[in-house]
């Protein structure tokens, strides 16, 4: 098959597995609570990367390594369990939209923190994006009274962390592989995942024998390897038979498939909250307009 097909293969199963990763969080909470969530999808994560990427350590330098820290940290680590408490009050579906203000809260921080230029055109995709994702939180709160949509403030806050490792990578680490990184990464976190998952009780035998954890393990299991550690080797294939901004266009497809789970799952979703999620993809696709730069856009996603 040639790379031309192959590339839109890619970004499809991309788009399905990153998509697919919010819907399995919130089948992960029915018997499981967000820190074990959390942790154990770095540690299923950390398993699989073990296995395909300890090899690739050696790109990274000594010094190097403090970056690396900050990357798995503020790239993982913090928001996996941003993203399992948000989903305890709010739709799996709007969190996935929300998540999609990475981008614009990323080039702001470049900006105001990383110096990065300055670009008139691309302050207009953020205030855009920004106006639609209050929008979407307030529509979501009158939609839903039941659900705390203060809660949305934990996906912002873990989308501007995403945003913050993508800036750190970009300056400080663009010299090594991704695969490299990404391993180093859950090096690094994977044992404080495991204290945290032991601080909640969950090696007793109440919560190994409770009868909604095994398919809510399953579930996670699932999310930790396939929805980061295998959806990354795919990613990086993408990269390398197409381009980076091609490759990054999987923002577009994810909410997508995420919504397709949420009305499957039951949530309620109205026409002006669709609206909102357009109205932030419109800013993101102003803000990645021309950029072939985001080569690292990986780690934008939970």
């Amino acid at each position: 098959m040639s790379n031309k097909n192959l590339k839109w293969i890619y970004l499809c199963l991309l788009a399905v597995v990153w998509g697919s990763s919010f819907i399995l969080i919130k089948k992960g909470l029915v018997g499981l609570t967000p820190l074990q969530v959390g942790s154990l999808r770095t540690v299923f994560a950390a398993l699989l990367l073990v296995v395909i990427g300890l090899k690739s350590l050696k790109n990274i330098k000594g010094k190097q390594w403090k970056w690396i820290a900050f990357s798995g940290f503020f790239g993982t680590f913090f928001p996996a369990y941003l993203f399992s408490y948000a989903e305890t009050e709010i739709d799996s579906a709007i969190v996935s939209i929300l998540n999609s203000t990475t981008p614009l809260l990323s080039m702001l921080l470049g900006i105001f923190i990383f110096e990065a230029p300055f670009i008139k055109k691309k302050l207009v995709g953020v205030l855009i994006g920004l106006a639609g994702t209050t929008a979407l939180i307030l529509s979501g709160a009158v939609v839903n009274p039941d659900q705390n949509y203060w809660y949305s403030l934990l996906v912002i806050l873990a989308s501007l962390f995403y945003g913050f490792n993508a800036n750190v990578i970009k300056k400080h680490l663009q010299t090594i592989p991704a695969l490299a990184i990404t391993t180093g990464n859950f090096m690094v976190i994977a044992i404080p995942a495991l204290i945290v998952l032991a601080t909640t009780g969950f090696f007793s035998a109440e919560v190994l024998t409770a009868p909604d954890v095994p398919l809510s393990l399953f579930y996670i299991a699932i999310l930790g390897m396939i929805g980061t550690g295998a959806a990354l080797i795919v990613f990086n294939k993408l990269i390398q038979i197409s381009d980076p901004v091609f490759s990054t266009s999987v923002t577009y497809l994810v909410p997508i498939v995420a919504l397709s789970w949420g009305f499957l799952d039951g949530e309620n979703f109205t026409f002006f909250q669709l609206l909102s999620g357009v109205v932030i993809l419109l800013g993101v696709v102003i803000v990645n307009n021309k950029n072939k730069k985001r080569k690292y856009f990986w780690n934008s996603f939970n």
